[in-house]
């Protein structure tokens, strides 16, 4: 941030300029946080953070708006909790910044327990006041945020599991008068505007022949709901066409919940379908018929498949560590756990360093892609950048959604407009999967998997 700030000063932006555009960004996700009526408490420090908050006043819609000038921490204690008394909506944080790389005097960290204890929602800009920006460490004591407007770009500790507490929802702003930004880092941070023409318009002479084949190895006893929600998102990508391979105890469970895909029974000798452009394998196979044939099926087609394959779930343990044919798409989509078996180690050490995580199984699966799922779910190979997803909720912590997930996925890329940019595409899937999910969390608060089949794909 530094660098790219220097380089804009260099060309004659002004100082003052970003932190009225930061004010009007930081005024309006406040504006969008409460209702006109509610009131919003200020918090500015001495430092530009400060400068930014109380440039938000000017920005807040009209709300009632209390700002507190904090610089003697001794002192403006007794005014800080004076002012949570009167319960506002919001308090906007914008006592310390990306500045700050020692712990907090005793003074402060009163004043950071007072906001943090008041359990009042916080908006804080930048970066939560107390956390440290590069490491994502507790300098003392920090803000709880439920919401981080960071400025520009993410700050790496932002990112850091330890910092999610205090962190939020991470949101960074648009444009604030900075050069487009002269720098890459190995992280890249999704934004809408990147799916501006996803999915591509179709042909009007187009038919169901042209949108390609999606095939789906899923369902055994007791997770037949995986199957189908599995199918309901390759089909909301909307392929020309969807066939469902399950066993035989829960076939009429699957057959009858599904009217337009096809669905057949899966024996080891089936032979998938000529005209199939990607297939997915795993949901709900958590005890499927004849598994020592199933994963001989999925170990041969990851070995020789020309078409893009992911594999989810329970078929993950099928995968053997090594190369697939040169230039095929191959996906693995694990969770945390799912992740830490397939790497012989434990969930918290995935969770510890995920981009680690992600490159190591890439590269133990001959350099596929990875969807490593969770809070920002991460995207990448064991090389080249890594796409840290923006959207989505801790509602999509229920089971099947990560069915879905594979299942939309496969239904893209089985579309062979959608299969030549695999990373676009499967950030896409991802981005559009949480962003149903925030589109739901607006307007009901007790949505479930199902509603999310229903609006996957329709979010913009």
């Amino acid at each position: 941030m530094r660098q790219w700030e220097a380089a804009s000063w260099a060309v004659g932006q002004t100082e003052s300029e970003v932190i009225r555009r930061v004010g009007q960004a930081v005024g309006l996700r406040a504006s969008e946080l409460t209702a006109p009526n509610e009131p919003i408490l200020v918090l500015a420090g001495k430092g530009h953070n400060g400068d930014d908050a109380r440039a938000a006043m000017d920005s807040l819609g009209g709300r009632q708006a209390k700002l507190l000038n904090l610089s003697a921490p001794e002192t403006d204690l007794a005014a800080l909790e004076c002012a949570l008394r009167e319960e506002p909506a919001l308090i906007i944080d914008g006592l310390f910044g990306i500045g700050l790389n020692r712990p907090l005097e005793e003074p402060w960290q009163k004043i950071i327990a007072a906001v943090n204890t008041a359990d009042i929602p916080v908006l804080a800009v930048d970066v939560p006041s107390g956390l440290n920006a590069d490491t994502g460490e507790v300098l003392g004591a920090a803000i709880k945020a439920a919401v981080t407007l960071t400025v520009g770009a993410p700050k790496t500790g932002l990112l850091a599991l330890a910092a999610g507490p205090y962190v939020g929802r991470l949101e960074v702003t648009g444009d604030i008068g900075l050069l487009p930004c002269p720098l890459k880092g190995e992280i890249v941070w999704t934004e809408a505007a990147d799916f501006r023409r996803l999915p591509p318009r179709r042909p009007v002479a187009a038919h169901k022949g042209s949108f390609g084949h999606a095939a789906i190895v899923a369902g055994s006893l007791g997770y037949h709901g995986a199957a189908v929600l599995a199918t309901r998102g390759a089909q909301r990508a909307q392929p020309g066409l969807t066939t469902v391979f399950t066993q035989e105890n829960v076939y009429l469970s699957i057959a009858s919940q599904l009217q337009s895909a096809m669905v057949s029974i899966w024996r080891p000798q089936i032979e998938l379908p000529p005209s199939l452009s990607a297939l997915l394998v795993g949901p709900g196979l958590a005890a499927p018929d004849a598994a020592e044939a199933l994963r001989q099926s999925v170990q041969r087609w990851w070995r020789d498949l020309e078409q893009p394959m992911i594999v989810d779930a329970s078929a993950l343990d099928f995968l053997a560590s090594g190369s697939f044919r040169k230039n095929a798409c191959r996906v693995i989509t694990p969770h945390p756990g799912e992740a830490a078996r397939l790497l012989n180690s434990t969930p918290q050490k995935v969770q510890a360093n995920r981009v680690s995580s992600l490159r190591e199984l890439s590269h133990a699966y001959g350099n596929c892609w990875v969807v490593l799922k969770g809070h920002q779910t991460l995207i990448g190979q064991s090389e080249g950048p890594i796409f840290l997803s923006s959207s989505g909720n801790p509602h999509l912590a229920q089971g099947g959604s990560g069915d879905l997930l594979s299942g939309f996925i496969a239904g893209l890329l089985a579309q062979p407009a959608l299969g030549t940019d695999v990373a676009l595409t499967l950030r896409y899937a991802v981005w559009q999967h949480g962003l149903a999910a925030d589109k739901l969390q607006k307007t009901r608060t007790n949505w479930i998997i199902e509603d999310l089949a229903d609006e996957i794909g329709n979010a913009r």
